[in-house]
């Protein structure tokens, strides 16, 4: 059995963790197929969205037991390269030129919610529920803490890295964690009715906007503005801007 069912629907590529029996838990293999798979997406030019959810129960509940095991006999250095791993994951999701959505569905937990953080859009059940207990154990959860301070400034990220407790959706959205609740029936279709809107605009736009958001991230604020002349010249020249300012001029 495959742990990550990949399929296209539409101009939507569909990735599914696939290990319902251990929650989603994130494994060496699931972590390079998601890495494979956002690869191939990236590559695939007529994609316009990603959607990543799981399969069963819940979303992801972080690393397995038998990563746990691993991670507590490990030298330092096996654990640079163990946790470089899920970093460069997360990583991988900024890079890939199509909106990464994850959709959050029961408990999406330590390294499951630092996946779910960790893409450009968060959808979420109305019952779903977040967190990062890896505290309670000795653990840090470092990567994430990268993205999530972005997120949230320092007050809350460190409460929310510090405390180990269980948010629910409602929180999160009112965090700005995630950017859209459902119900949990139907949720599925709810979700990709909601990817499908980078169907009706601009690919090319939305990707150049996308890098834009991420490279201005640590910049001074002229730079900042700078990047954005660069890219706003750069968009002015693909086929997509010509084609839809002709189409306005027609109007």
């Amino acid at each position: 059995m495959s742990e990550l069912l990949i399929e296209t629907k539409e101009l939507t590529r569909v990735l599914t963790l696939n290990r319902p029996e251990k929650r989603n838990a994130l494994n060496d293999e699931l972590i390079q197929a998601l890495k494979d798979a956002l690869r191939e997406a990236d590559a695939d030019e007529s994609l316009r969205a990603v959607v990543i959810r799981g399969a069963g129960k819940d979303f992801c509940s972080g690393a397995d037991l038998a990563s746990i095991q691993k991670i507590a006999n490990a030298s330092y250095e096996e654990n640079v390269e163990d946790a470089r791993q899920l970093a460069d994951l997360f990583e991988l999701i900024r890079k890939v030129r199509a909106p990464v959505i994850a959709a959050v569905h029961g408990r999406a937990l330590a390294g499951g919610c630092g996946l779910a953080t960790a893409c450009d859009l968060v959808l979420a059940t109305r019952s779903a529920r977040f967190g990062y207990p890896e505290v309670k154990i000795g653990f840090v959860p470092a990567m994430v803490a990268a993205i999530l301070r972005r997120n949230l400034g320092e007050k809350k990220s460190f409460e929310l890295l510090t405390q180990g407790f269980e948010y629910s959706a409602e929180d999160a959205l009112s965090l700005g964690l995630v950017n859209a609740l459902f119900d949990d029936e139907g949720f599925d279709d709810a979700a990709l009715e909601y990817a499908s809107v980078y169907t009706k605009v601009s690919g090319s736009a939305v990707a150049m906007t996308k890098r834009l958001i991420y490279d201005i991230d640590a910049d001074r604020y002229s730079d900042a503005i700078t990047k954005g002349v660069e890219t706003n010249a750069r968009a002015r020249m693909t086929e997509d801007c010509k084609k839809g300012i002709a189409k306005f001029l027609e109007k």
